[in-house]
C-alpha cells in the first residue's frame, strides 16, 4: 500500500541554541502532501462531507477537491455514499472516512512493563496487550510485542509503529529496525503521547491550555498550548516529580508514584489496581491522601504560570482511584490550614479519557500524524 508520506520525524521543534535556517516556502509536493492531509482531517473530524462541505472546511478549489478524493479512495482511506436531500431534492455524494484503511500499532514502554496496541485510522482500539519487560531488554521485550501483534493481524494494512518512553534513544530505534520488518519507529515521550491522544481524538479540548499529569514509576506533566505540544528544552518540560512538594518537603516521586503506592498497600493489592480491579482499604484512602496533599502543589504552579483550561490526570491506576484523588485535591485546595489561602482559580480537574492516560494511544497515532493527518502545528 502507498501513503502520502514515509519515515518518522518529530512532532514538534524546540528552540535548542542552533542557528535557524532561512524561512522557505513549500514545495509543489509538499503542499500537494499537506491539501491530502487538510482533506482527510476534515473528513475524520467531521465527516460524512460532500464536496461543497469539504470546500467551506479546506478552502479548497472543487477540482482539487476531486483529485485528492479520487487518491484517497484509491489508497482506500475514504469510502462515498450518497446523501438523499431534504424534503425529496437532489441528492449528493458524501465521502467518509473508512477506518480500516490504514492500522497502526502503538507501544507504552516502562522499566519493568509494557502495553501494545493496534488501532484504526479512527482511533478505535482493534487489540491490546500487556508483557513483561527486563529492564536491560527493553528493545527485545518491544520486538517481540510487535512481532506477536503483526503476526496476530498480518492482513492488516498496517502503517507504522509508535513508541511512547521516557528515555528511548536513537541507538534503540536503530536496534529496533534492525531486527523488524516494520520502519523505524516513531517516538515521543508519555506526556506527549497522551495529549495527542486527547487532542486528535479525546473530548473535545476547551479553549486554551492543557496540561496532563502522568502518575506511574515516577509523576509527569505534559502541556498542549493553542494545540501544540510542549516539551520546553531538550524535553525537560514536565519534570514535576523531582519538585520538593507537600509541608515536609519532599520529592513528589517518593510520595505520589508507584513505590510509594506499593510500599502502602502492598504487593499483591498494588497488582490487583494495575489489573484495574476497584477496592478500597485504608491504606489505599491514606496514599490518596497524601498524594493529594503532594500534587497539589505542582498543580498550583502550572495554574499560577500557564493557567490551562483544564488539568487532566491519568494512570494505569483504576478510573474510580483517579477521581478520588481528584476529589481530595478539591478537599485540599480549600484547606487553610497547610496553606495561608484559597486558591479558587485553579484550572478545573478531570481524568484523562483513556484508560493509562492513552498513552499507548497516543503512540499509535504517531505514524498517522507522520503520514496522513495533519500534525498539531497545522491543525
Amino acid at each position: 500500500m502507498r501513503y502520502l508520506r514515509s519515515g518518522p520525524r518529530r512532532l514538534h521543534t524546540q528552540e535548542t541554541g542552533a542557528p535557524r535556517a532561512k524561512t522557505v516556502g513549500l514545495r509543489s509536493g509538499e503542499i500537494a502532501d499537506r491539501n491530502i492531509r487538510v482533506i482527510l482531517e476534515a473528513i475524520r473530524r467531521h465527516g460524512p462531507l460532500t464536496r461543497t462541505e469539504l470546500g467551506r472546511h479546506s478552502g479548497l478549489t472543487g477540482p482539487g477537491i476531486t483529485n485528492i478524493l479520487r487518491r484517497l479512495a484509491e489508497e482506500n482511506l475514504v469510502t462515498s455514499n450518497r446523501r438523499s436531500g431534504l424534503g425529496g431534492g437532489a441528492t449528493a455524494t458524501e465521502f467518509a472516512l473508512r477506518p480500516e484503511g490504514a492500522f497502526s500499532i502503538g507501544v507504552k514502554l516502562r522499566r519493568t512493563r509494557g502495553e501494545i496496541v493496534l488501532i484504526d485510522l479512527s482511533g478505535q482500539v482493534h487489540d491490546r496487550v500487556y508483557f513483561d519487560v527486563e529492564p536491560e531488554d527493553g528493545v527485545g521485550a518491544v520486538h517481540a510485542a510487535v512481532r506477536d501483534m503483526v503476526d496476530r493481524h498480518a492482513t492488516l494494512p498496517v502503517v507504522g509503529l509508535g513508541i511512547a518512553a521516557n528515555d528511548w534513544s536513537d541507538a534503540r530505534s536503530e536496534q529496533l529496525s534492525a531486527m523488524s520488518t516494520i520502519a523505524r519507529p516513531c517516538v515521543e515521550n508519555e506526556c506527549t503521547a497522551s495529549l495527542l491522544a486527547e487532542r486528535t481524538i479525546g473530548s473535545a479540548l476547551p479553549e486554551g491550555g492543557l496540561a496532563m499529569i502522568i502518575i506511574d514509576d515516577d509523576v509527569q506533566a505534559g502541556f498542549l498550548i493553542r494545540g501544540i505540544p510542549y516539551s520546553g528544552v531538550h524535553g525537560r518540560a514536565g519534570s514535576i516529580g523531582e519538585m520538593l512538594t507537600g509541608p515536609d518537603n519532599v520529592q513528589l516521586n517518593s510520595v505520589v508514584g508507584f513505590d510509594s503506592l506499593r510500599s502502602r498497600i502492598g504487593d499483591e493489592d498494588f497488582a490487583r489496581l494495575l489489573k484495574g480491579e476497584e477496592f478500597s482499604s485504608p491504606s489505599l484512602s491514606q496514599w490518596i491522601r497524601e498524594a493529594a496533599g503532594h500534587l497539589l502543589d505542582p498543580i498550583i504552579a502550572m495554574a499560577g504560570f500557564i493557567a490551562p483550561s483544564v488539568v487532566m490526570i491519568g494512570s494505569d491506576l483504576p478510573q474510580g482511584v483517579i477521581e478520588a484523588l481528584i476529589h481530595q485535591l478539591s478537599v485540599e485546595r480549600r484547606d487553610t490550614s497547610t496553606r495561608p489561602l484559597l486558591t479558587p482559580w485553579i484550572s478545573p480537574m478531570r481524568p484523562a479519557s483513556f484508560s493509562g492516560g492513552g498513552v499507548a494511544l497516543g503512540a499509535a497515532l504517531l505514524p498517522f500524524l507522520n503520514t496522513l493527518l495533519l500534525q498539531p502545528a497545522s491543525a
